[in-house]
């Protein structure tokens, strides 16, 4: 770990704090609302409150093994314990979590149940090769270059990457097709944060080829998952949310009929 002045670990530090309390609030919040989605969709939102508590509970032994990395030297400066800090703890809840945020986005589309599990099966082995191989690139410090251990790992992971994006894109514009407007528009919406959240995470992984070195690469890293990962299952369940709700006031409305 690279030494770090005040400045760079607090925001780190507070990062990681925010990302605490959107987490839990989300859970919070979304455990509150499920009974008020009709029973269909109501999955999606069991699906949101799982990843916002795993996310959660992952965010708070990453802080605390942030915490446990450093100490405030008598220079002002923050040095490594020598504590290892834990990177697996980001993986292990993205393996958990991506899966579950196909889940939500999914239920919502309106397929057919065969079409469903079809897709989801896909989707969820996508997501865990490309956690997978990301993750040895991820904990390679030795290499920081494009041609190195860690852009290989990389490309490959980007390569299951671009399968899930494409693929999702390509349902979310066939479900627009078929639903109302208003329908329509959050799930395009969906997709545009889906696009931007995710696009975010290989461009924090690559932050040292573009030079970032020492404690500017691992404050750039770290920052930016931590805020990726606000967007991407805060700001996503949200927007499943949303969707929900609609979809259960549609039904509701031909149920009347």
């Amino acid at each position: 770990m690279p030494e770090l002045t005040p400045g760079q670990y607090e925001i780190v530090y507070n990062m990681l704090s925010l990302a605490i309390a959107c987490m839990f609030a989300s859970f919070v919040f979304f455990v509150l609302v499920r009974n008020e989605i009709a029973e269909r969709y109501r999955g999606s939102i069991v699906a949101s409150a799982l990843v916002v508590f795993i996310a959660g509970y992952h965010y708070f032994r990453i802080f605390n093994s942030w915490d446990a990395a450093y100490h405030l030297s008598d220079t002002g400066s923050y040095v490594p314990t020598g504590i290892p800090f834990n990177h697996a703890y980001r993986y292990v809840d993205w393996i958990l979590t991506v899966p579950l945020l196909m889940v939500e986005l999914v239920l919502v589309l309106g397929l057919p149940r065969n079409e469903t599990a079809s897709l989801l099966f896909k989707l969820v082995i996508a997501s865990f090769f490309m956690i997978a191989l990301g993750y040895p690139g991820e904990v390679d410090k030795a290499s920081m270059s494009v041609f190195s251990n860690r852009g290989l790992w990389g490309f490959l992971s980007t390569i299951f990457f671009t399968y899930i994006l494409i693929t999702l894109i390509v349902q979310i514009r066939a479900a627009m097709a078929r639903t109302s407007p208003q329908i329509g528009v959050l799930l395009r919406n969906t997709g545009l944060l889906t696009l931007f959240t995710w696009g975010f995470y290989p461009i924090a992984f690559m932050g040292p080829f573009y030079g970032l070195t020492g404690g500017s690469a691992e404050v750039f890293l770290q920052s930016g998952y931590s805020l990726a990962d606000i967007f991407a299952k805060c700001g996503y369940g949200l927007m499943i949310y949303n969707i929900c709700v609609l979809r259960t006031e549609e039904a509701a409305t031909l149920k009347a009929r």
